[in-house]
């Protein structure tokens, strides 16, 4: 990945998964965008009680939005992917009850919020996009809270991994041997409410019934349709998403 990719140039637009823009879009959004960053893995994006001034786009690696409580204990609300837009989750210009991590080494795109009327006045079908990513990230979050209260721990589990998958494919990740699968056993157990003990031997019984592989940070599923099955996973028809 460049340290300045052009958005007319950029590969998340060449891989299916957004919907296209015009030209006129695409320069709106290459003047919106302020610069790009490198964040490390582990590094933070967003920090949990401070006020930030700018949004951000996924060019490439892995992030997690969460929040903590006093003593340590971590819920992690939605993993963010290449293409995923990240920031507008707060009270825009008020200090954010939640913080963004990097997983992996990651890309970001940074816009600027100050300009973001700009984008809602000037090009009303961008804010429409906006309005639409929102709505997704809320869906997905709702999903989640689905799992955690509702779904056995073997359901939860499956759930993430077939979801995470399907996302990790859609935006071009990976090949035959898998997709990648950044994640440690804690960050499964702080997204899905489970103890590091349960998250372990839970993964260990879906290993040994052949649902999933995971050799050198590659996550495959032998037998998705078991696994949806287990998970009560109903995929909705594929569209584009928005890309800005």
């Amino acid at each position: 990945m460049t340290a300045h990719t052009s958005c007319i140039s950029c590969p998340l637009r060449s891989c299916g998964a957004f919907s296209p823009n015009s030209e006129a879009e695409i320069d709106f959004i290459q003047q919106f965008k302020e610069r790009q960053t490198k964040i490390a893995a582990g590094g933070t994006i967003l920090s949990e009680g401070k006020s930030g001034s700018e949004l951000y786009t996924v060019l490439s690696g892995w992030a997690f939005r969460y929040r903590s409580l006093s003593d340590g204990r971590r819920q992690i609300f939605n993993f963010l992917l290449p293409g995923d837009f990240v920031g507008l989750q707060d009270q825009l210009g008020q200090a954010s009850p939640h913080g963004v991590e990097a997983l992996t080494d990651t890309d970001l795109c940074v816009f600027p919020i100050k300009r973001l009327w700009d984008l809602y006045s000037k090009h009303p079908a961008l804010g429409f996009d906006i309005t639409w990513l929102c709505a997704h990230e809320e869906l997905i979050v709702d999903e989640n809270l689905l799992s955690v209260g509702r779904r056995s721990a073997s359901e939860r589990i499956a759930m993430l991994l077939i979801h995470l998958y399907k996302r990790a494919e859609s935006v071009s990740l990976g090949g035959s041997e898998g997709v990648p699968f950044p994640l440690t056993q804690q960050h499964i157990a702080d997204a899905l409410g489970l103890s590091l003990v349960h998250t372990n031997k839970t993964l260990k019984r879906l290993h040994a019934a052949g649902l999933y592989t995971l050799n050198n940070s590659l996550l495959k599923l032998p037998n998705p349709l078991a696994m949806a099955q287990l998970a009560d996973y109903y995929a909705l028809p594929l569209r584009g998403r928005p890309l800005i």
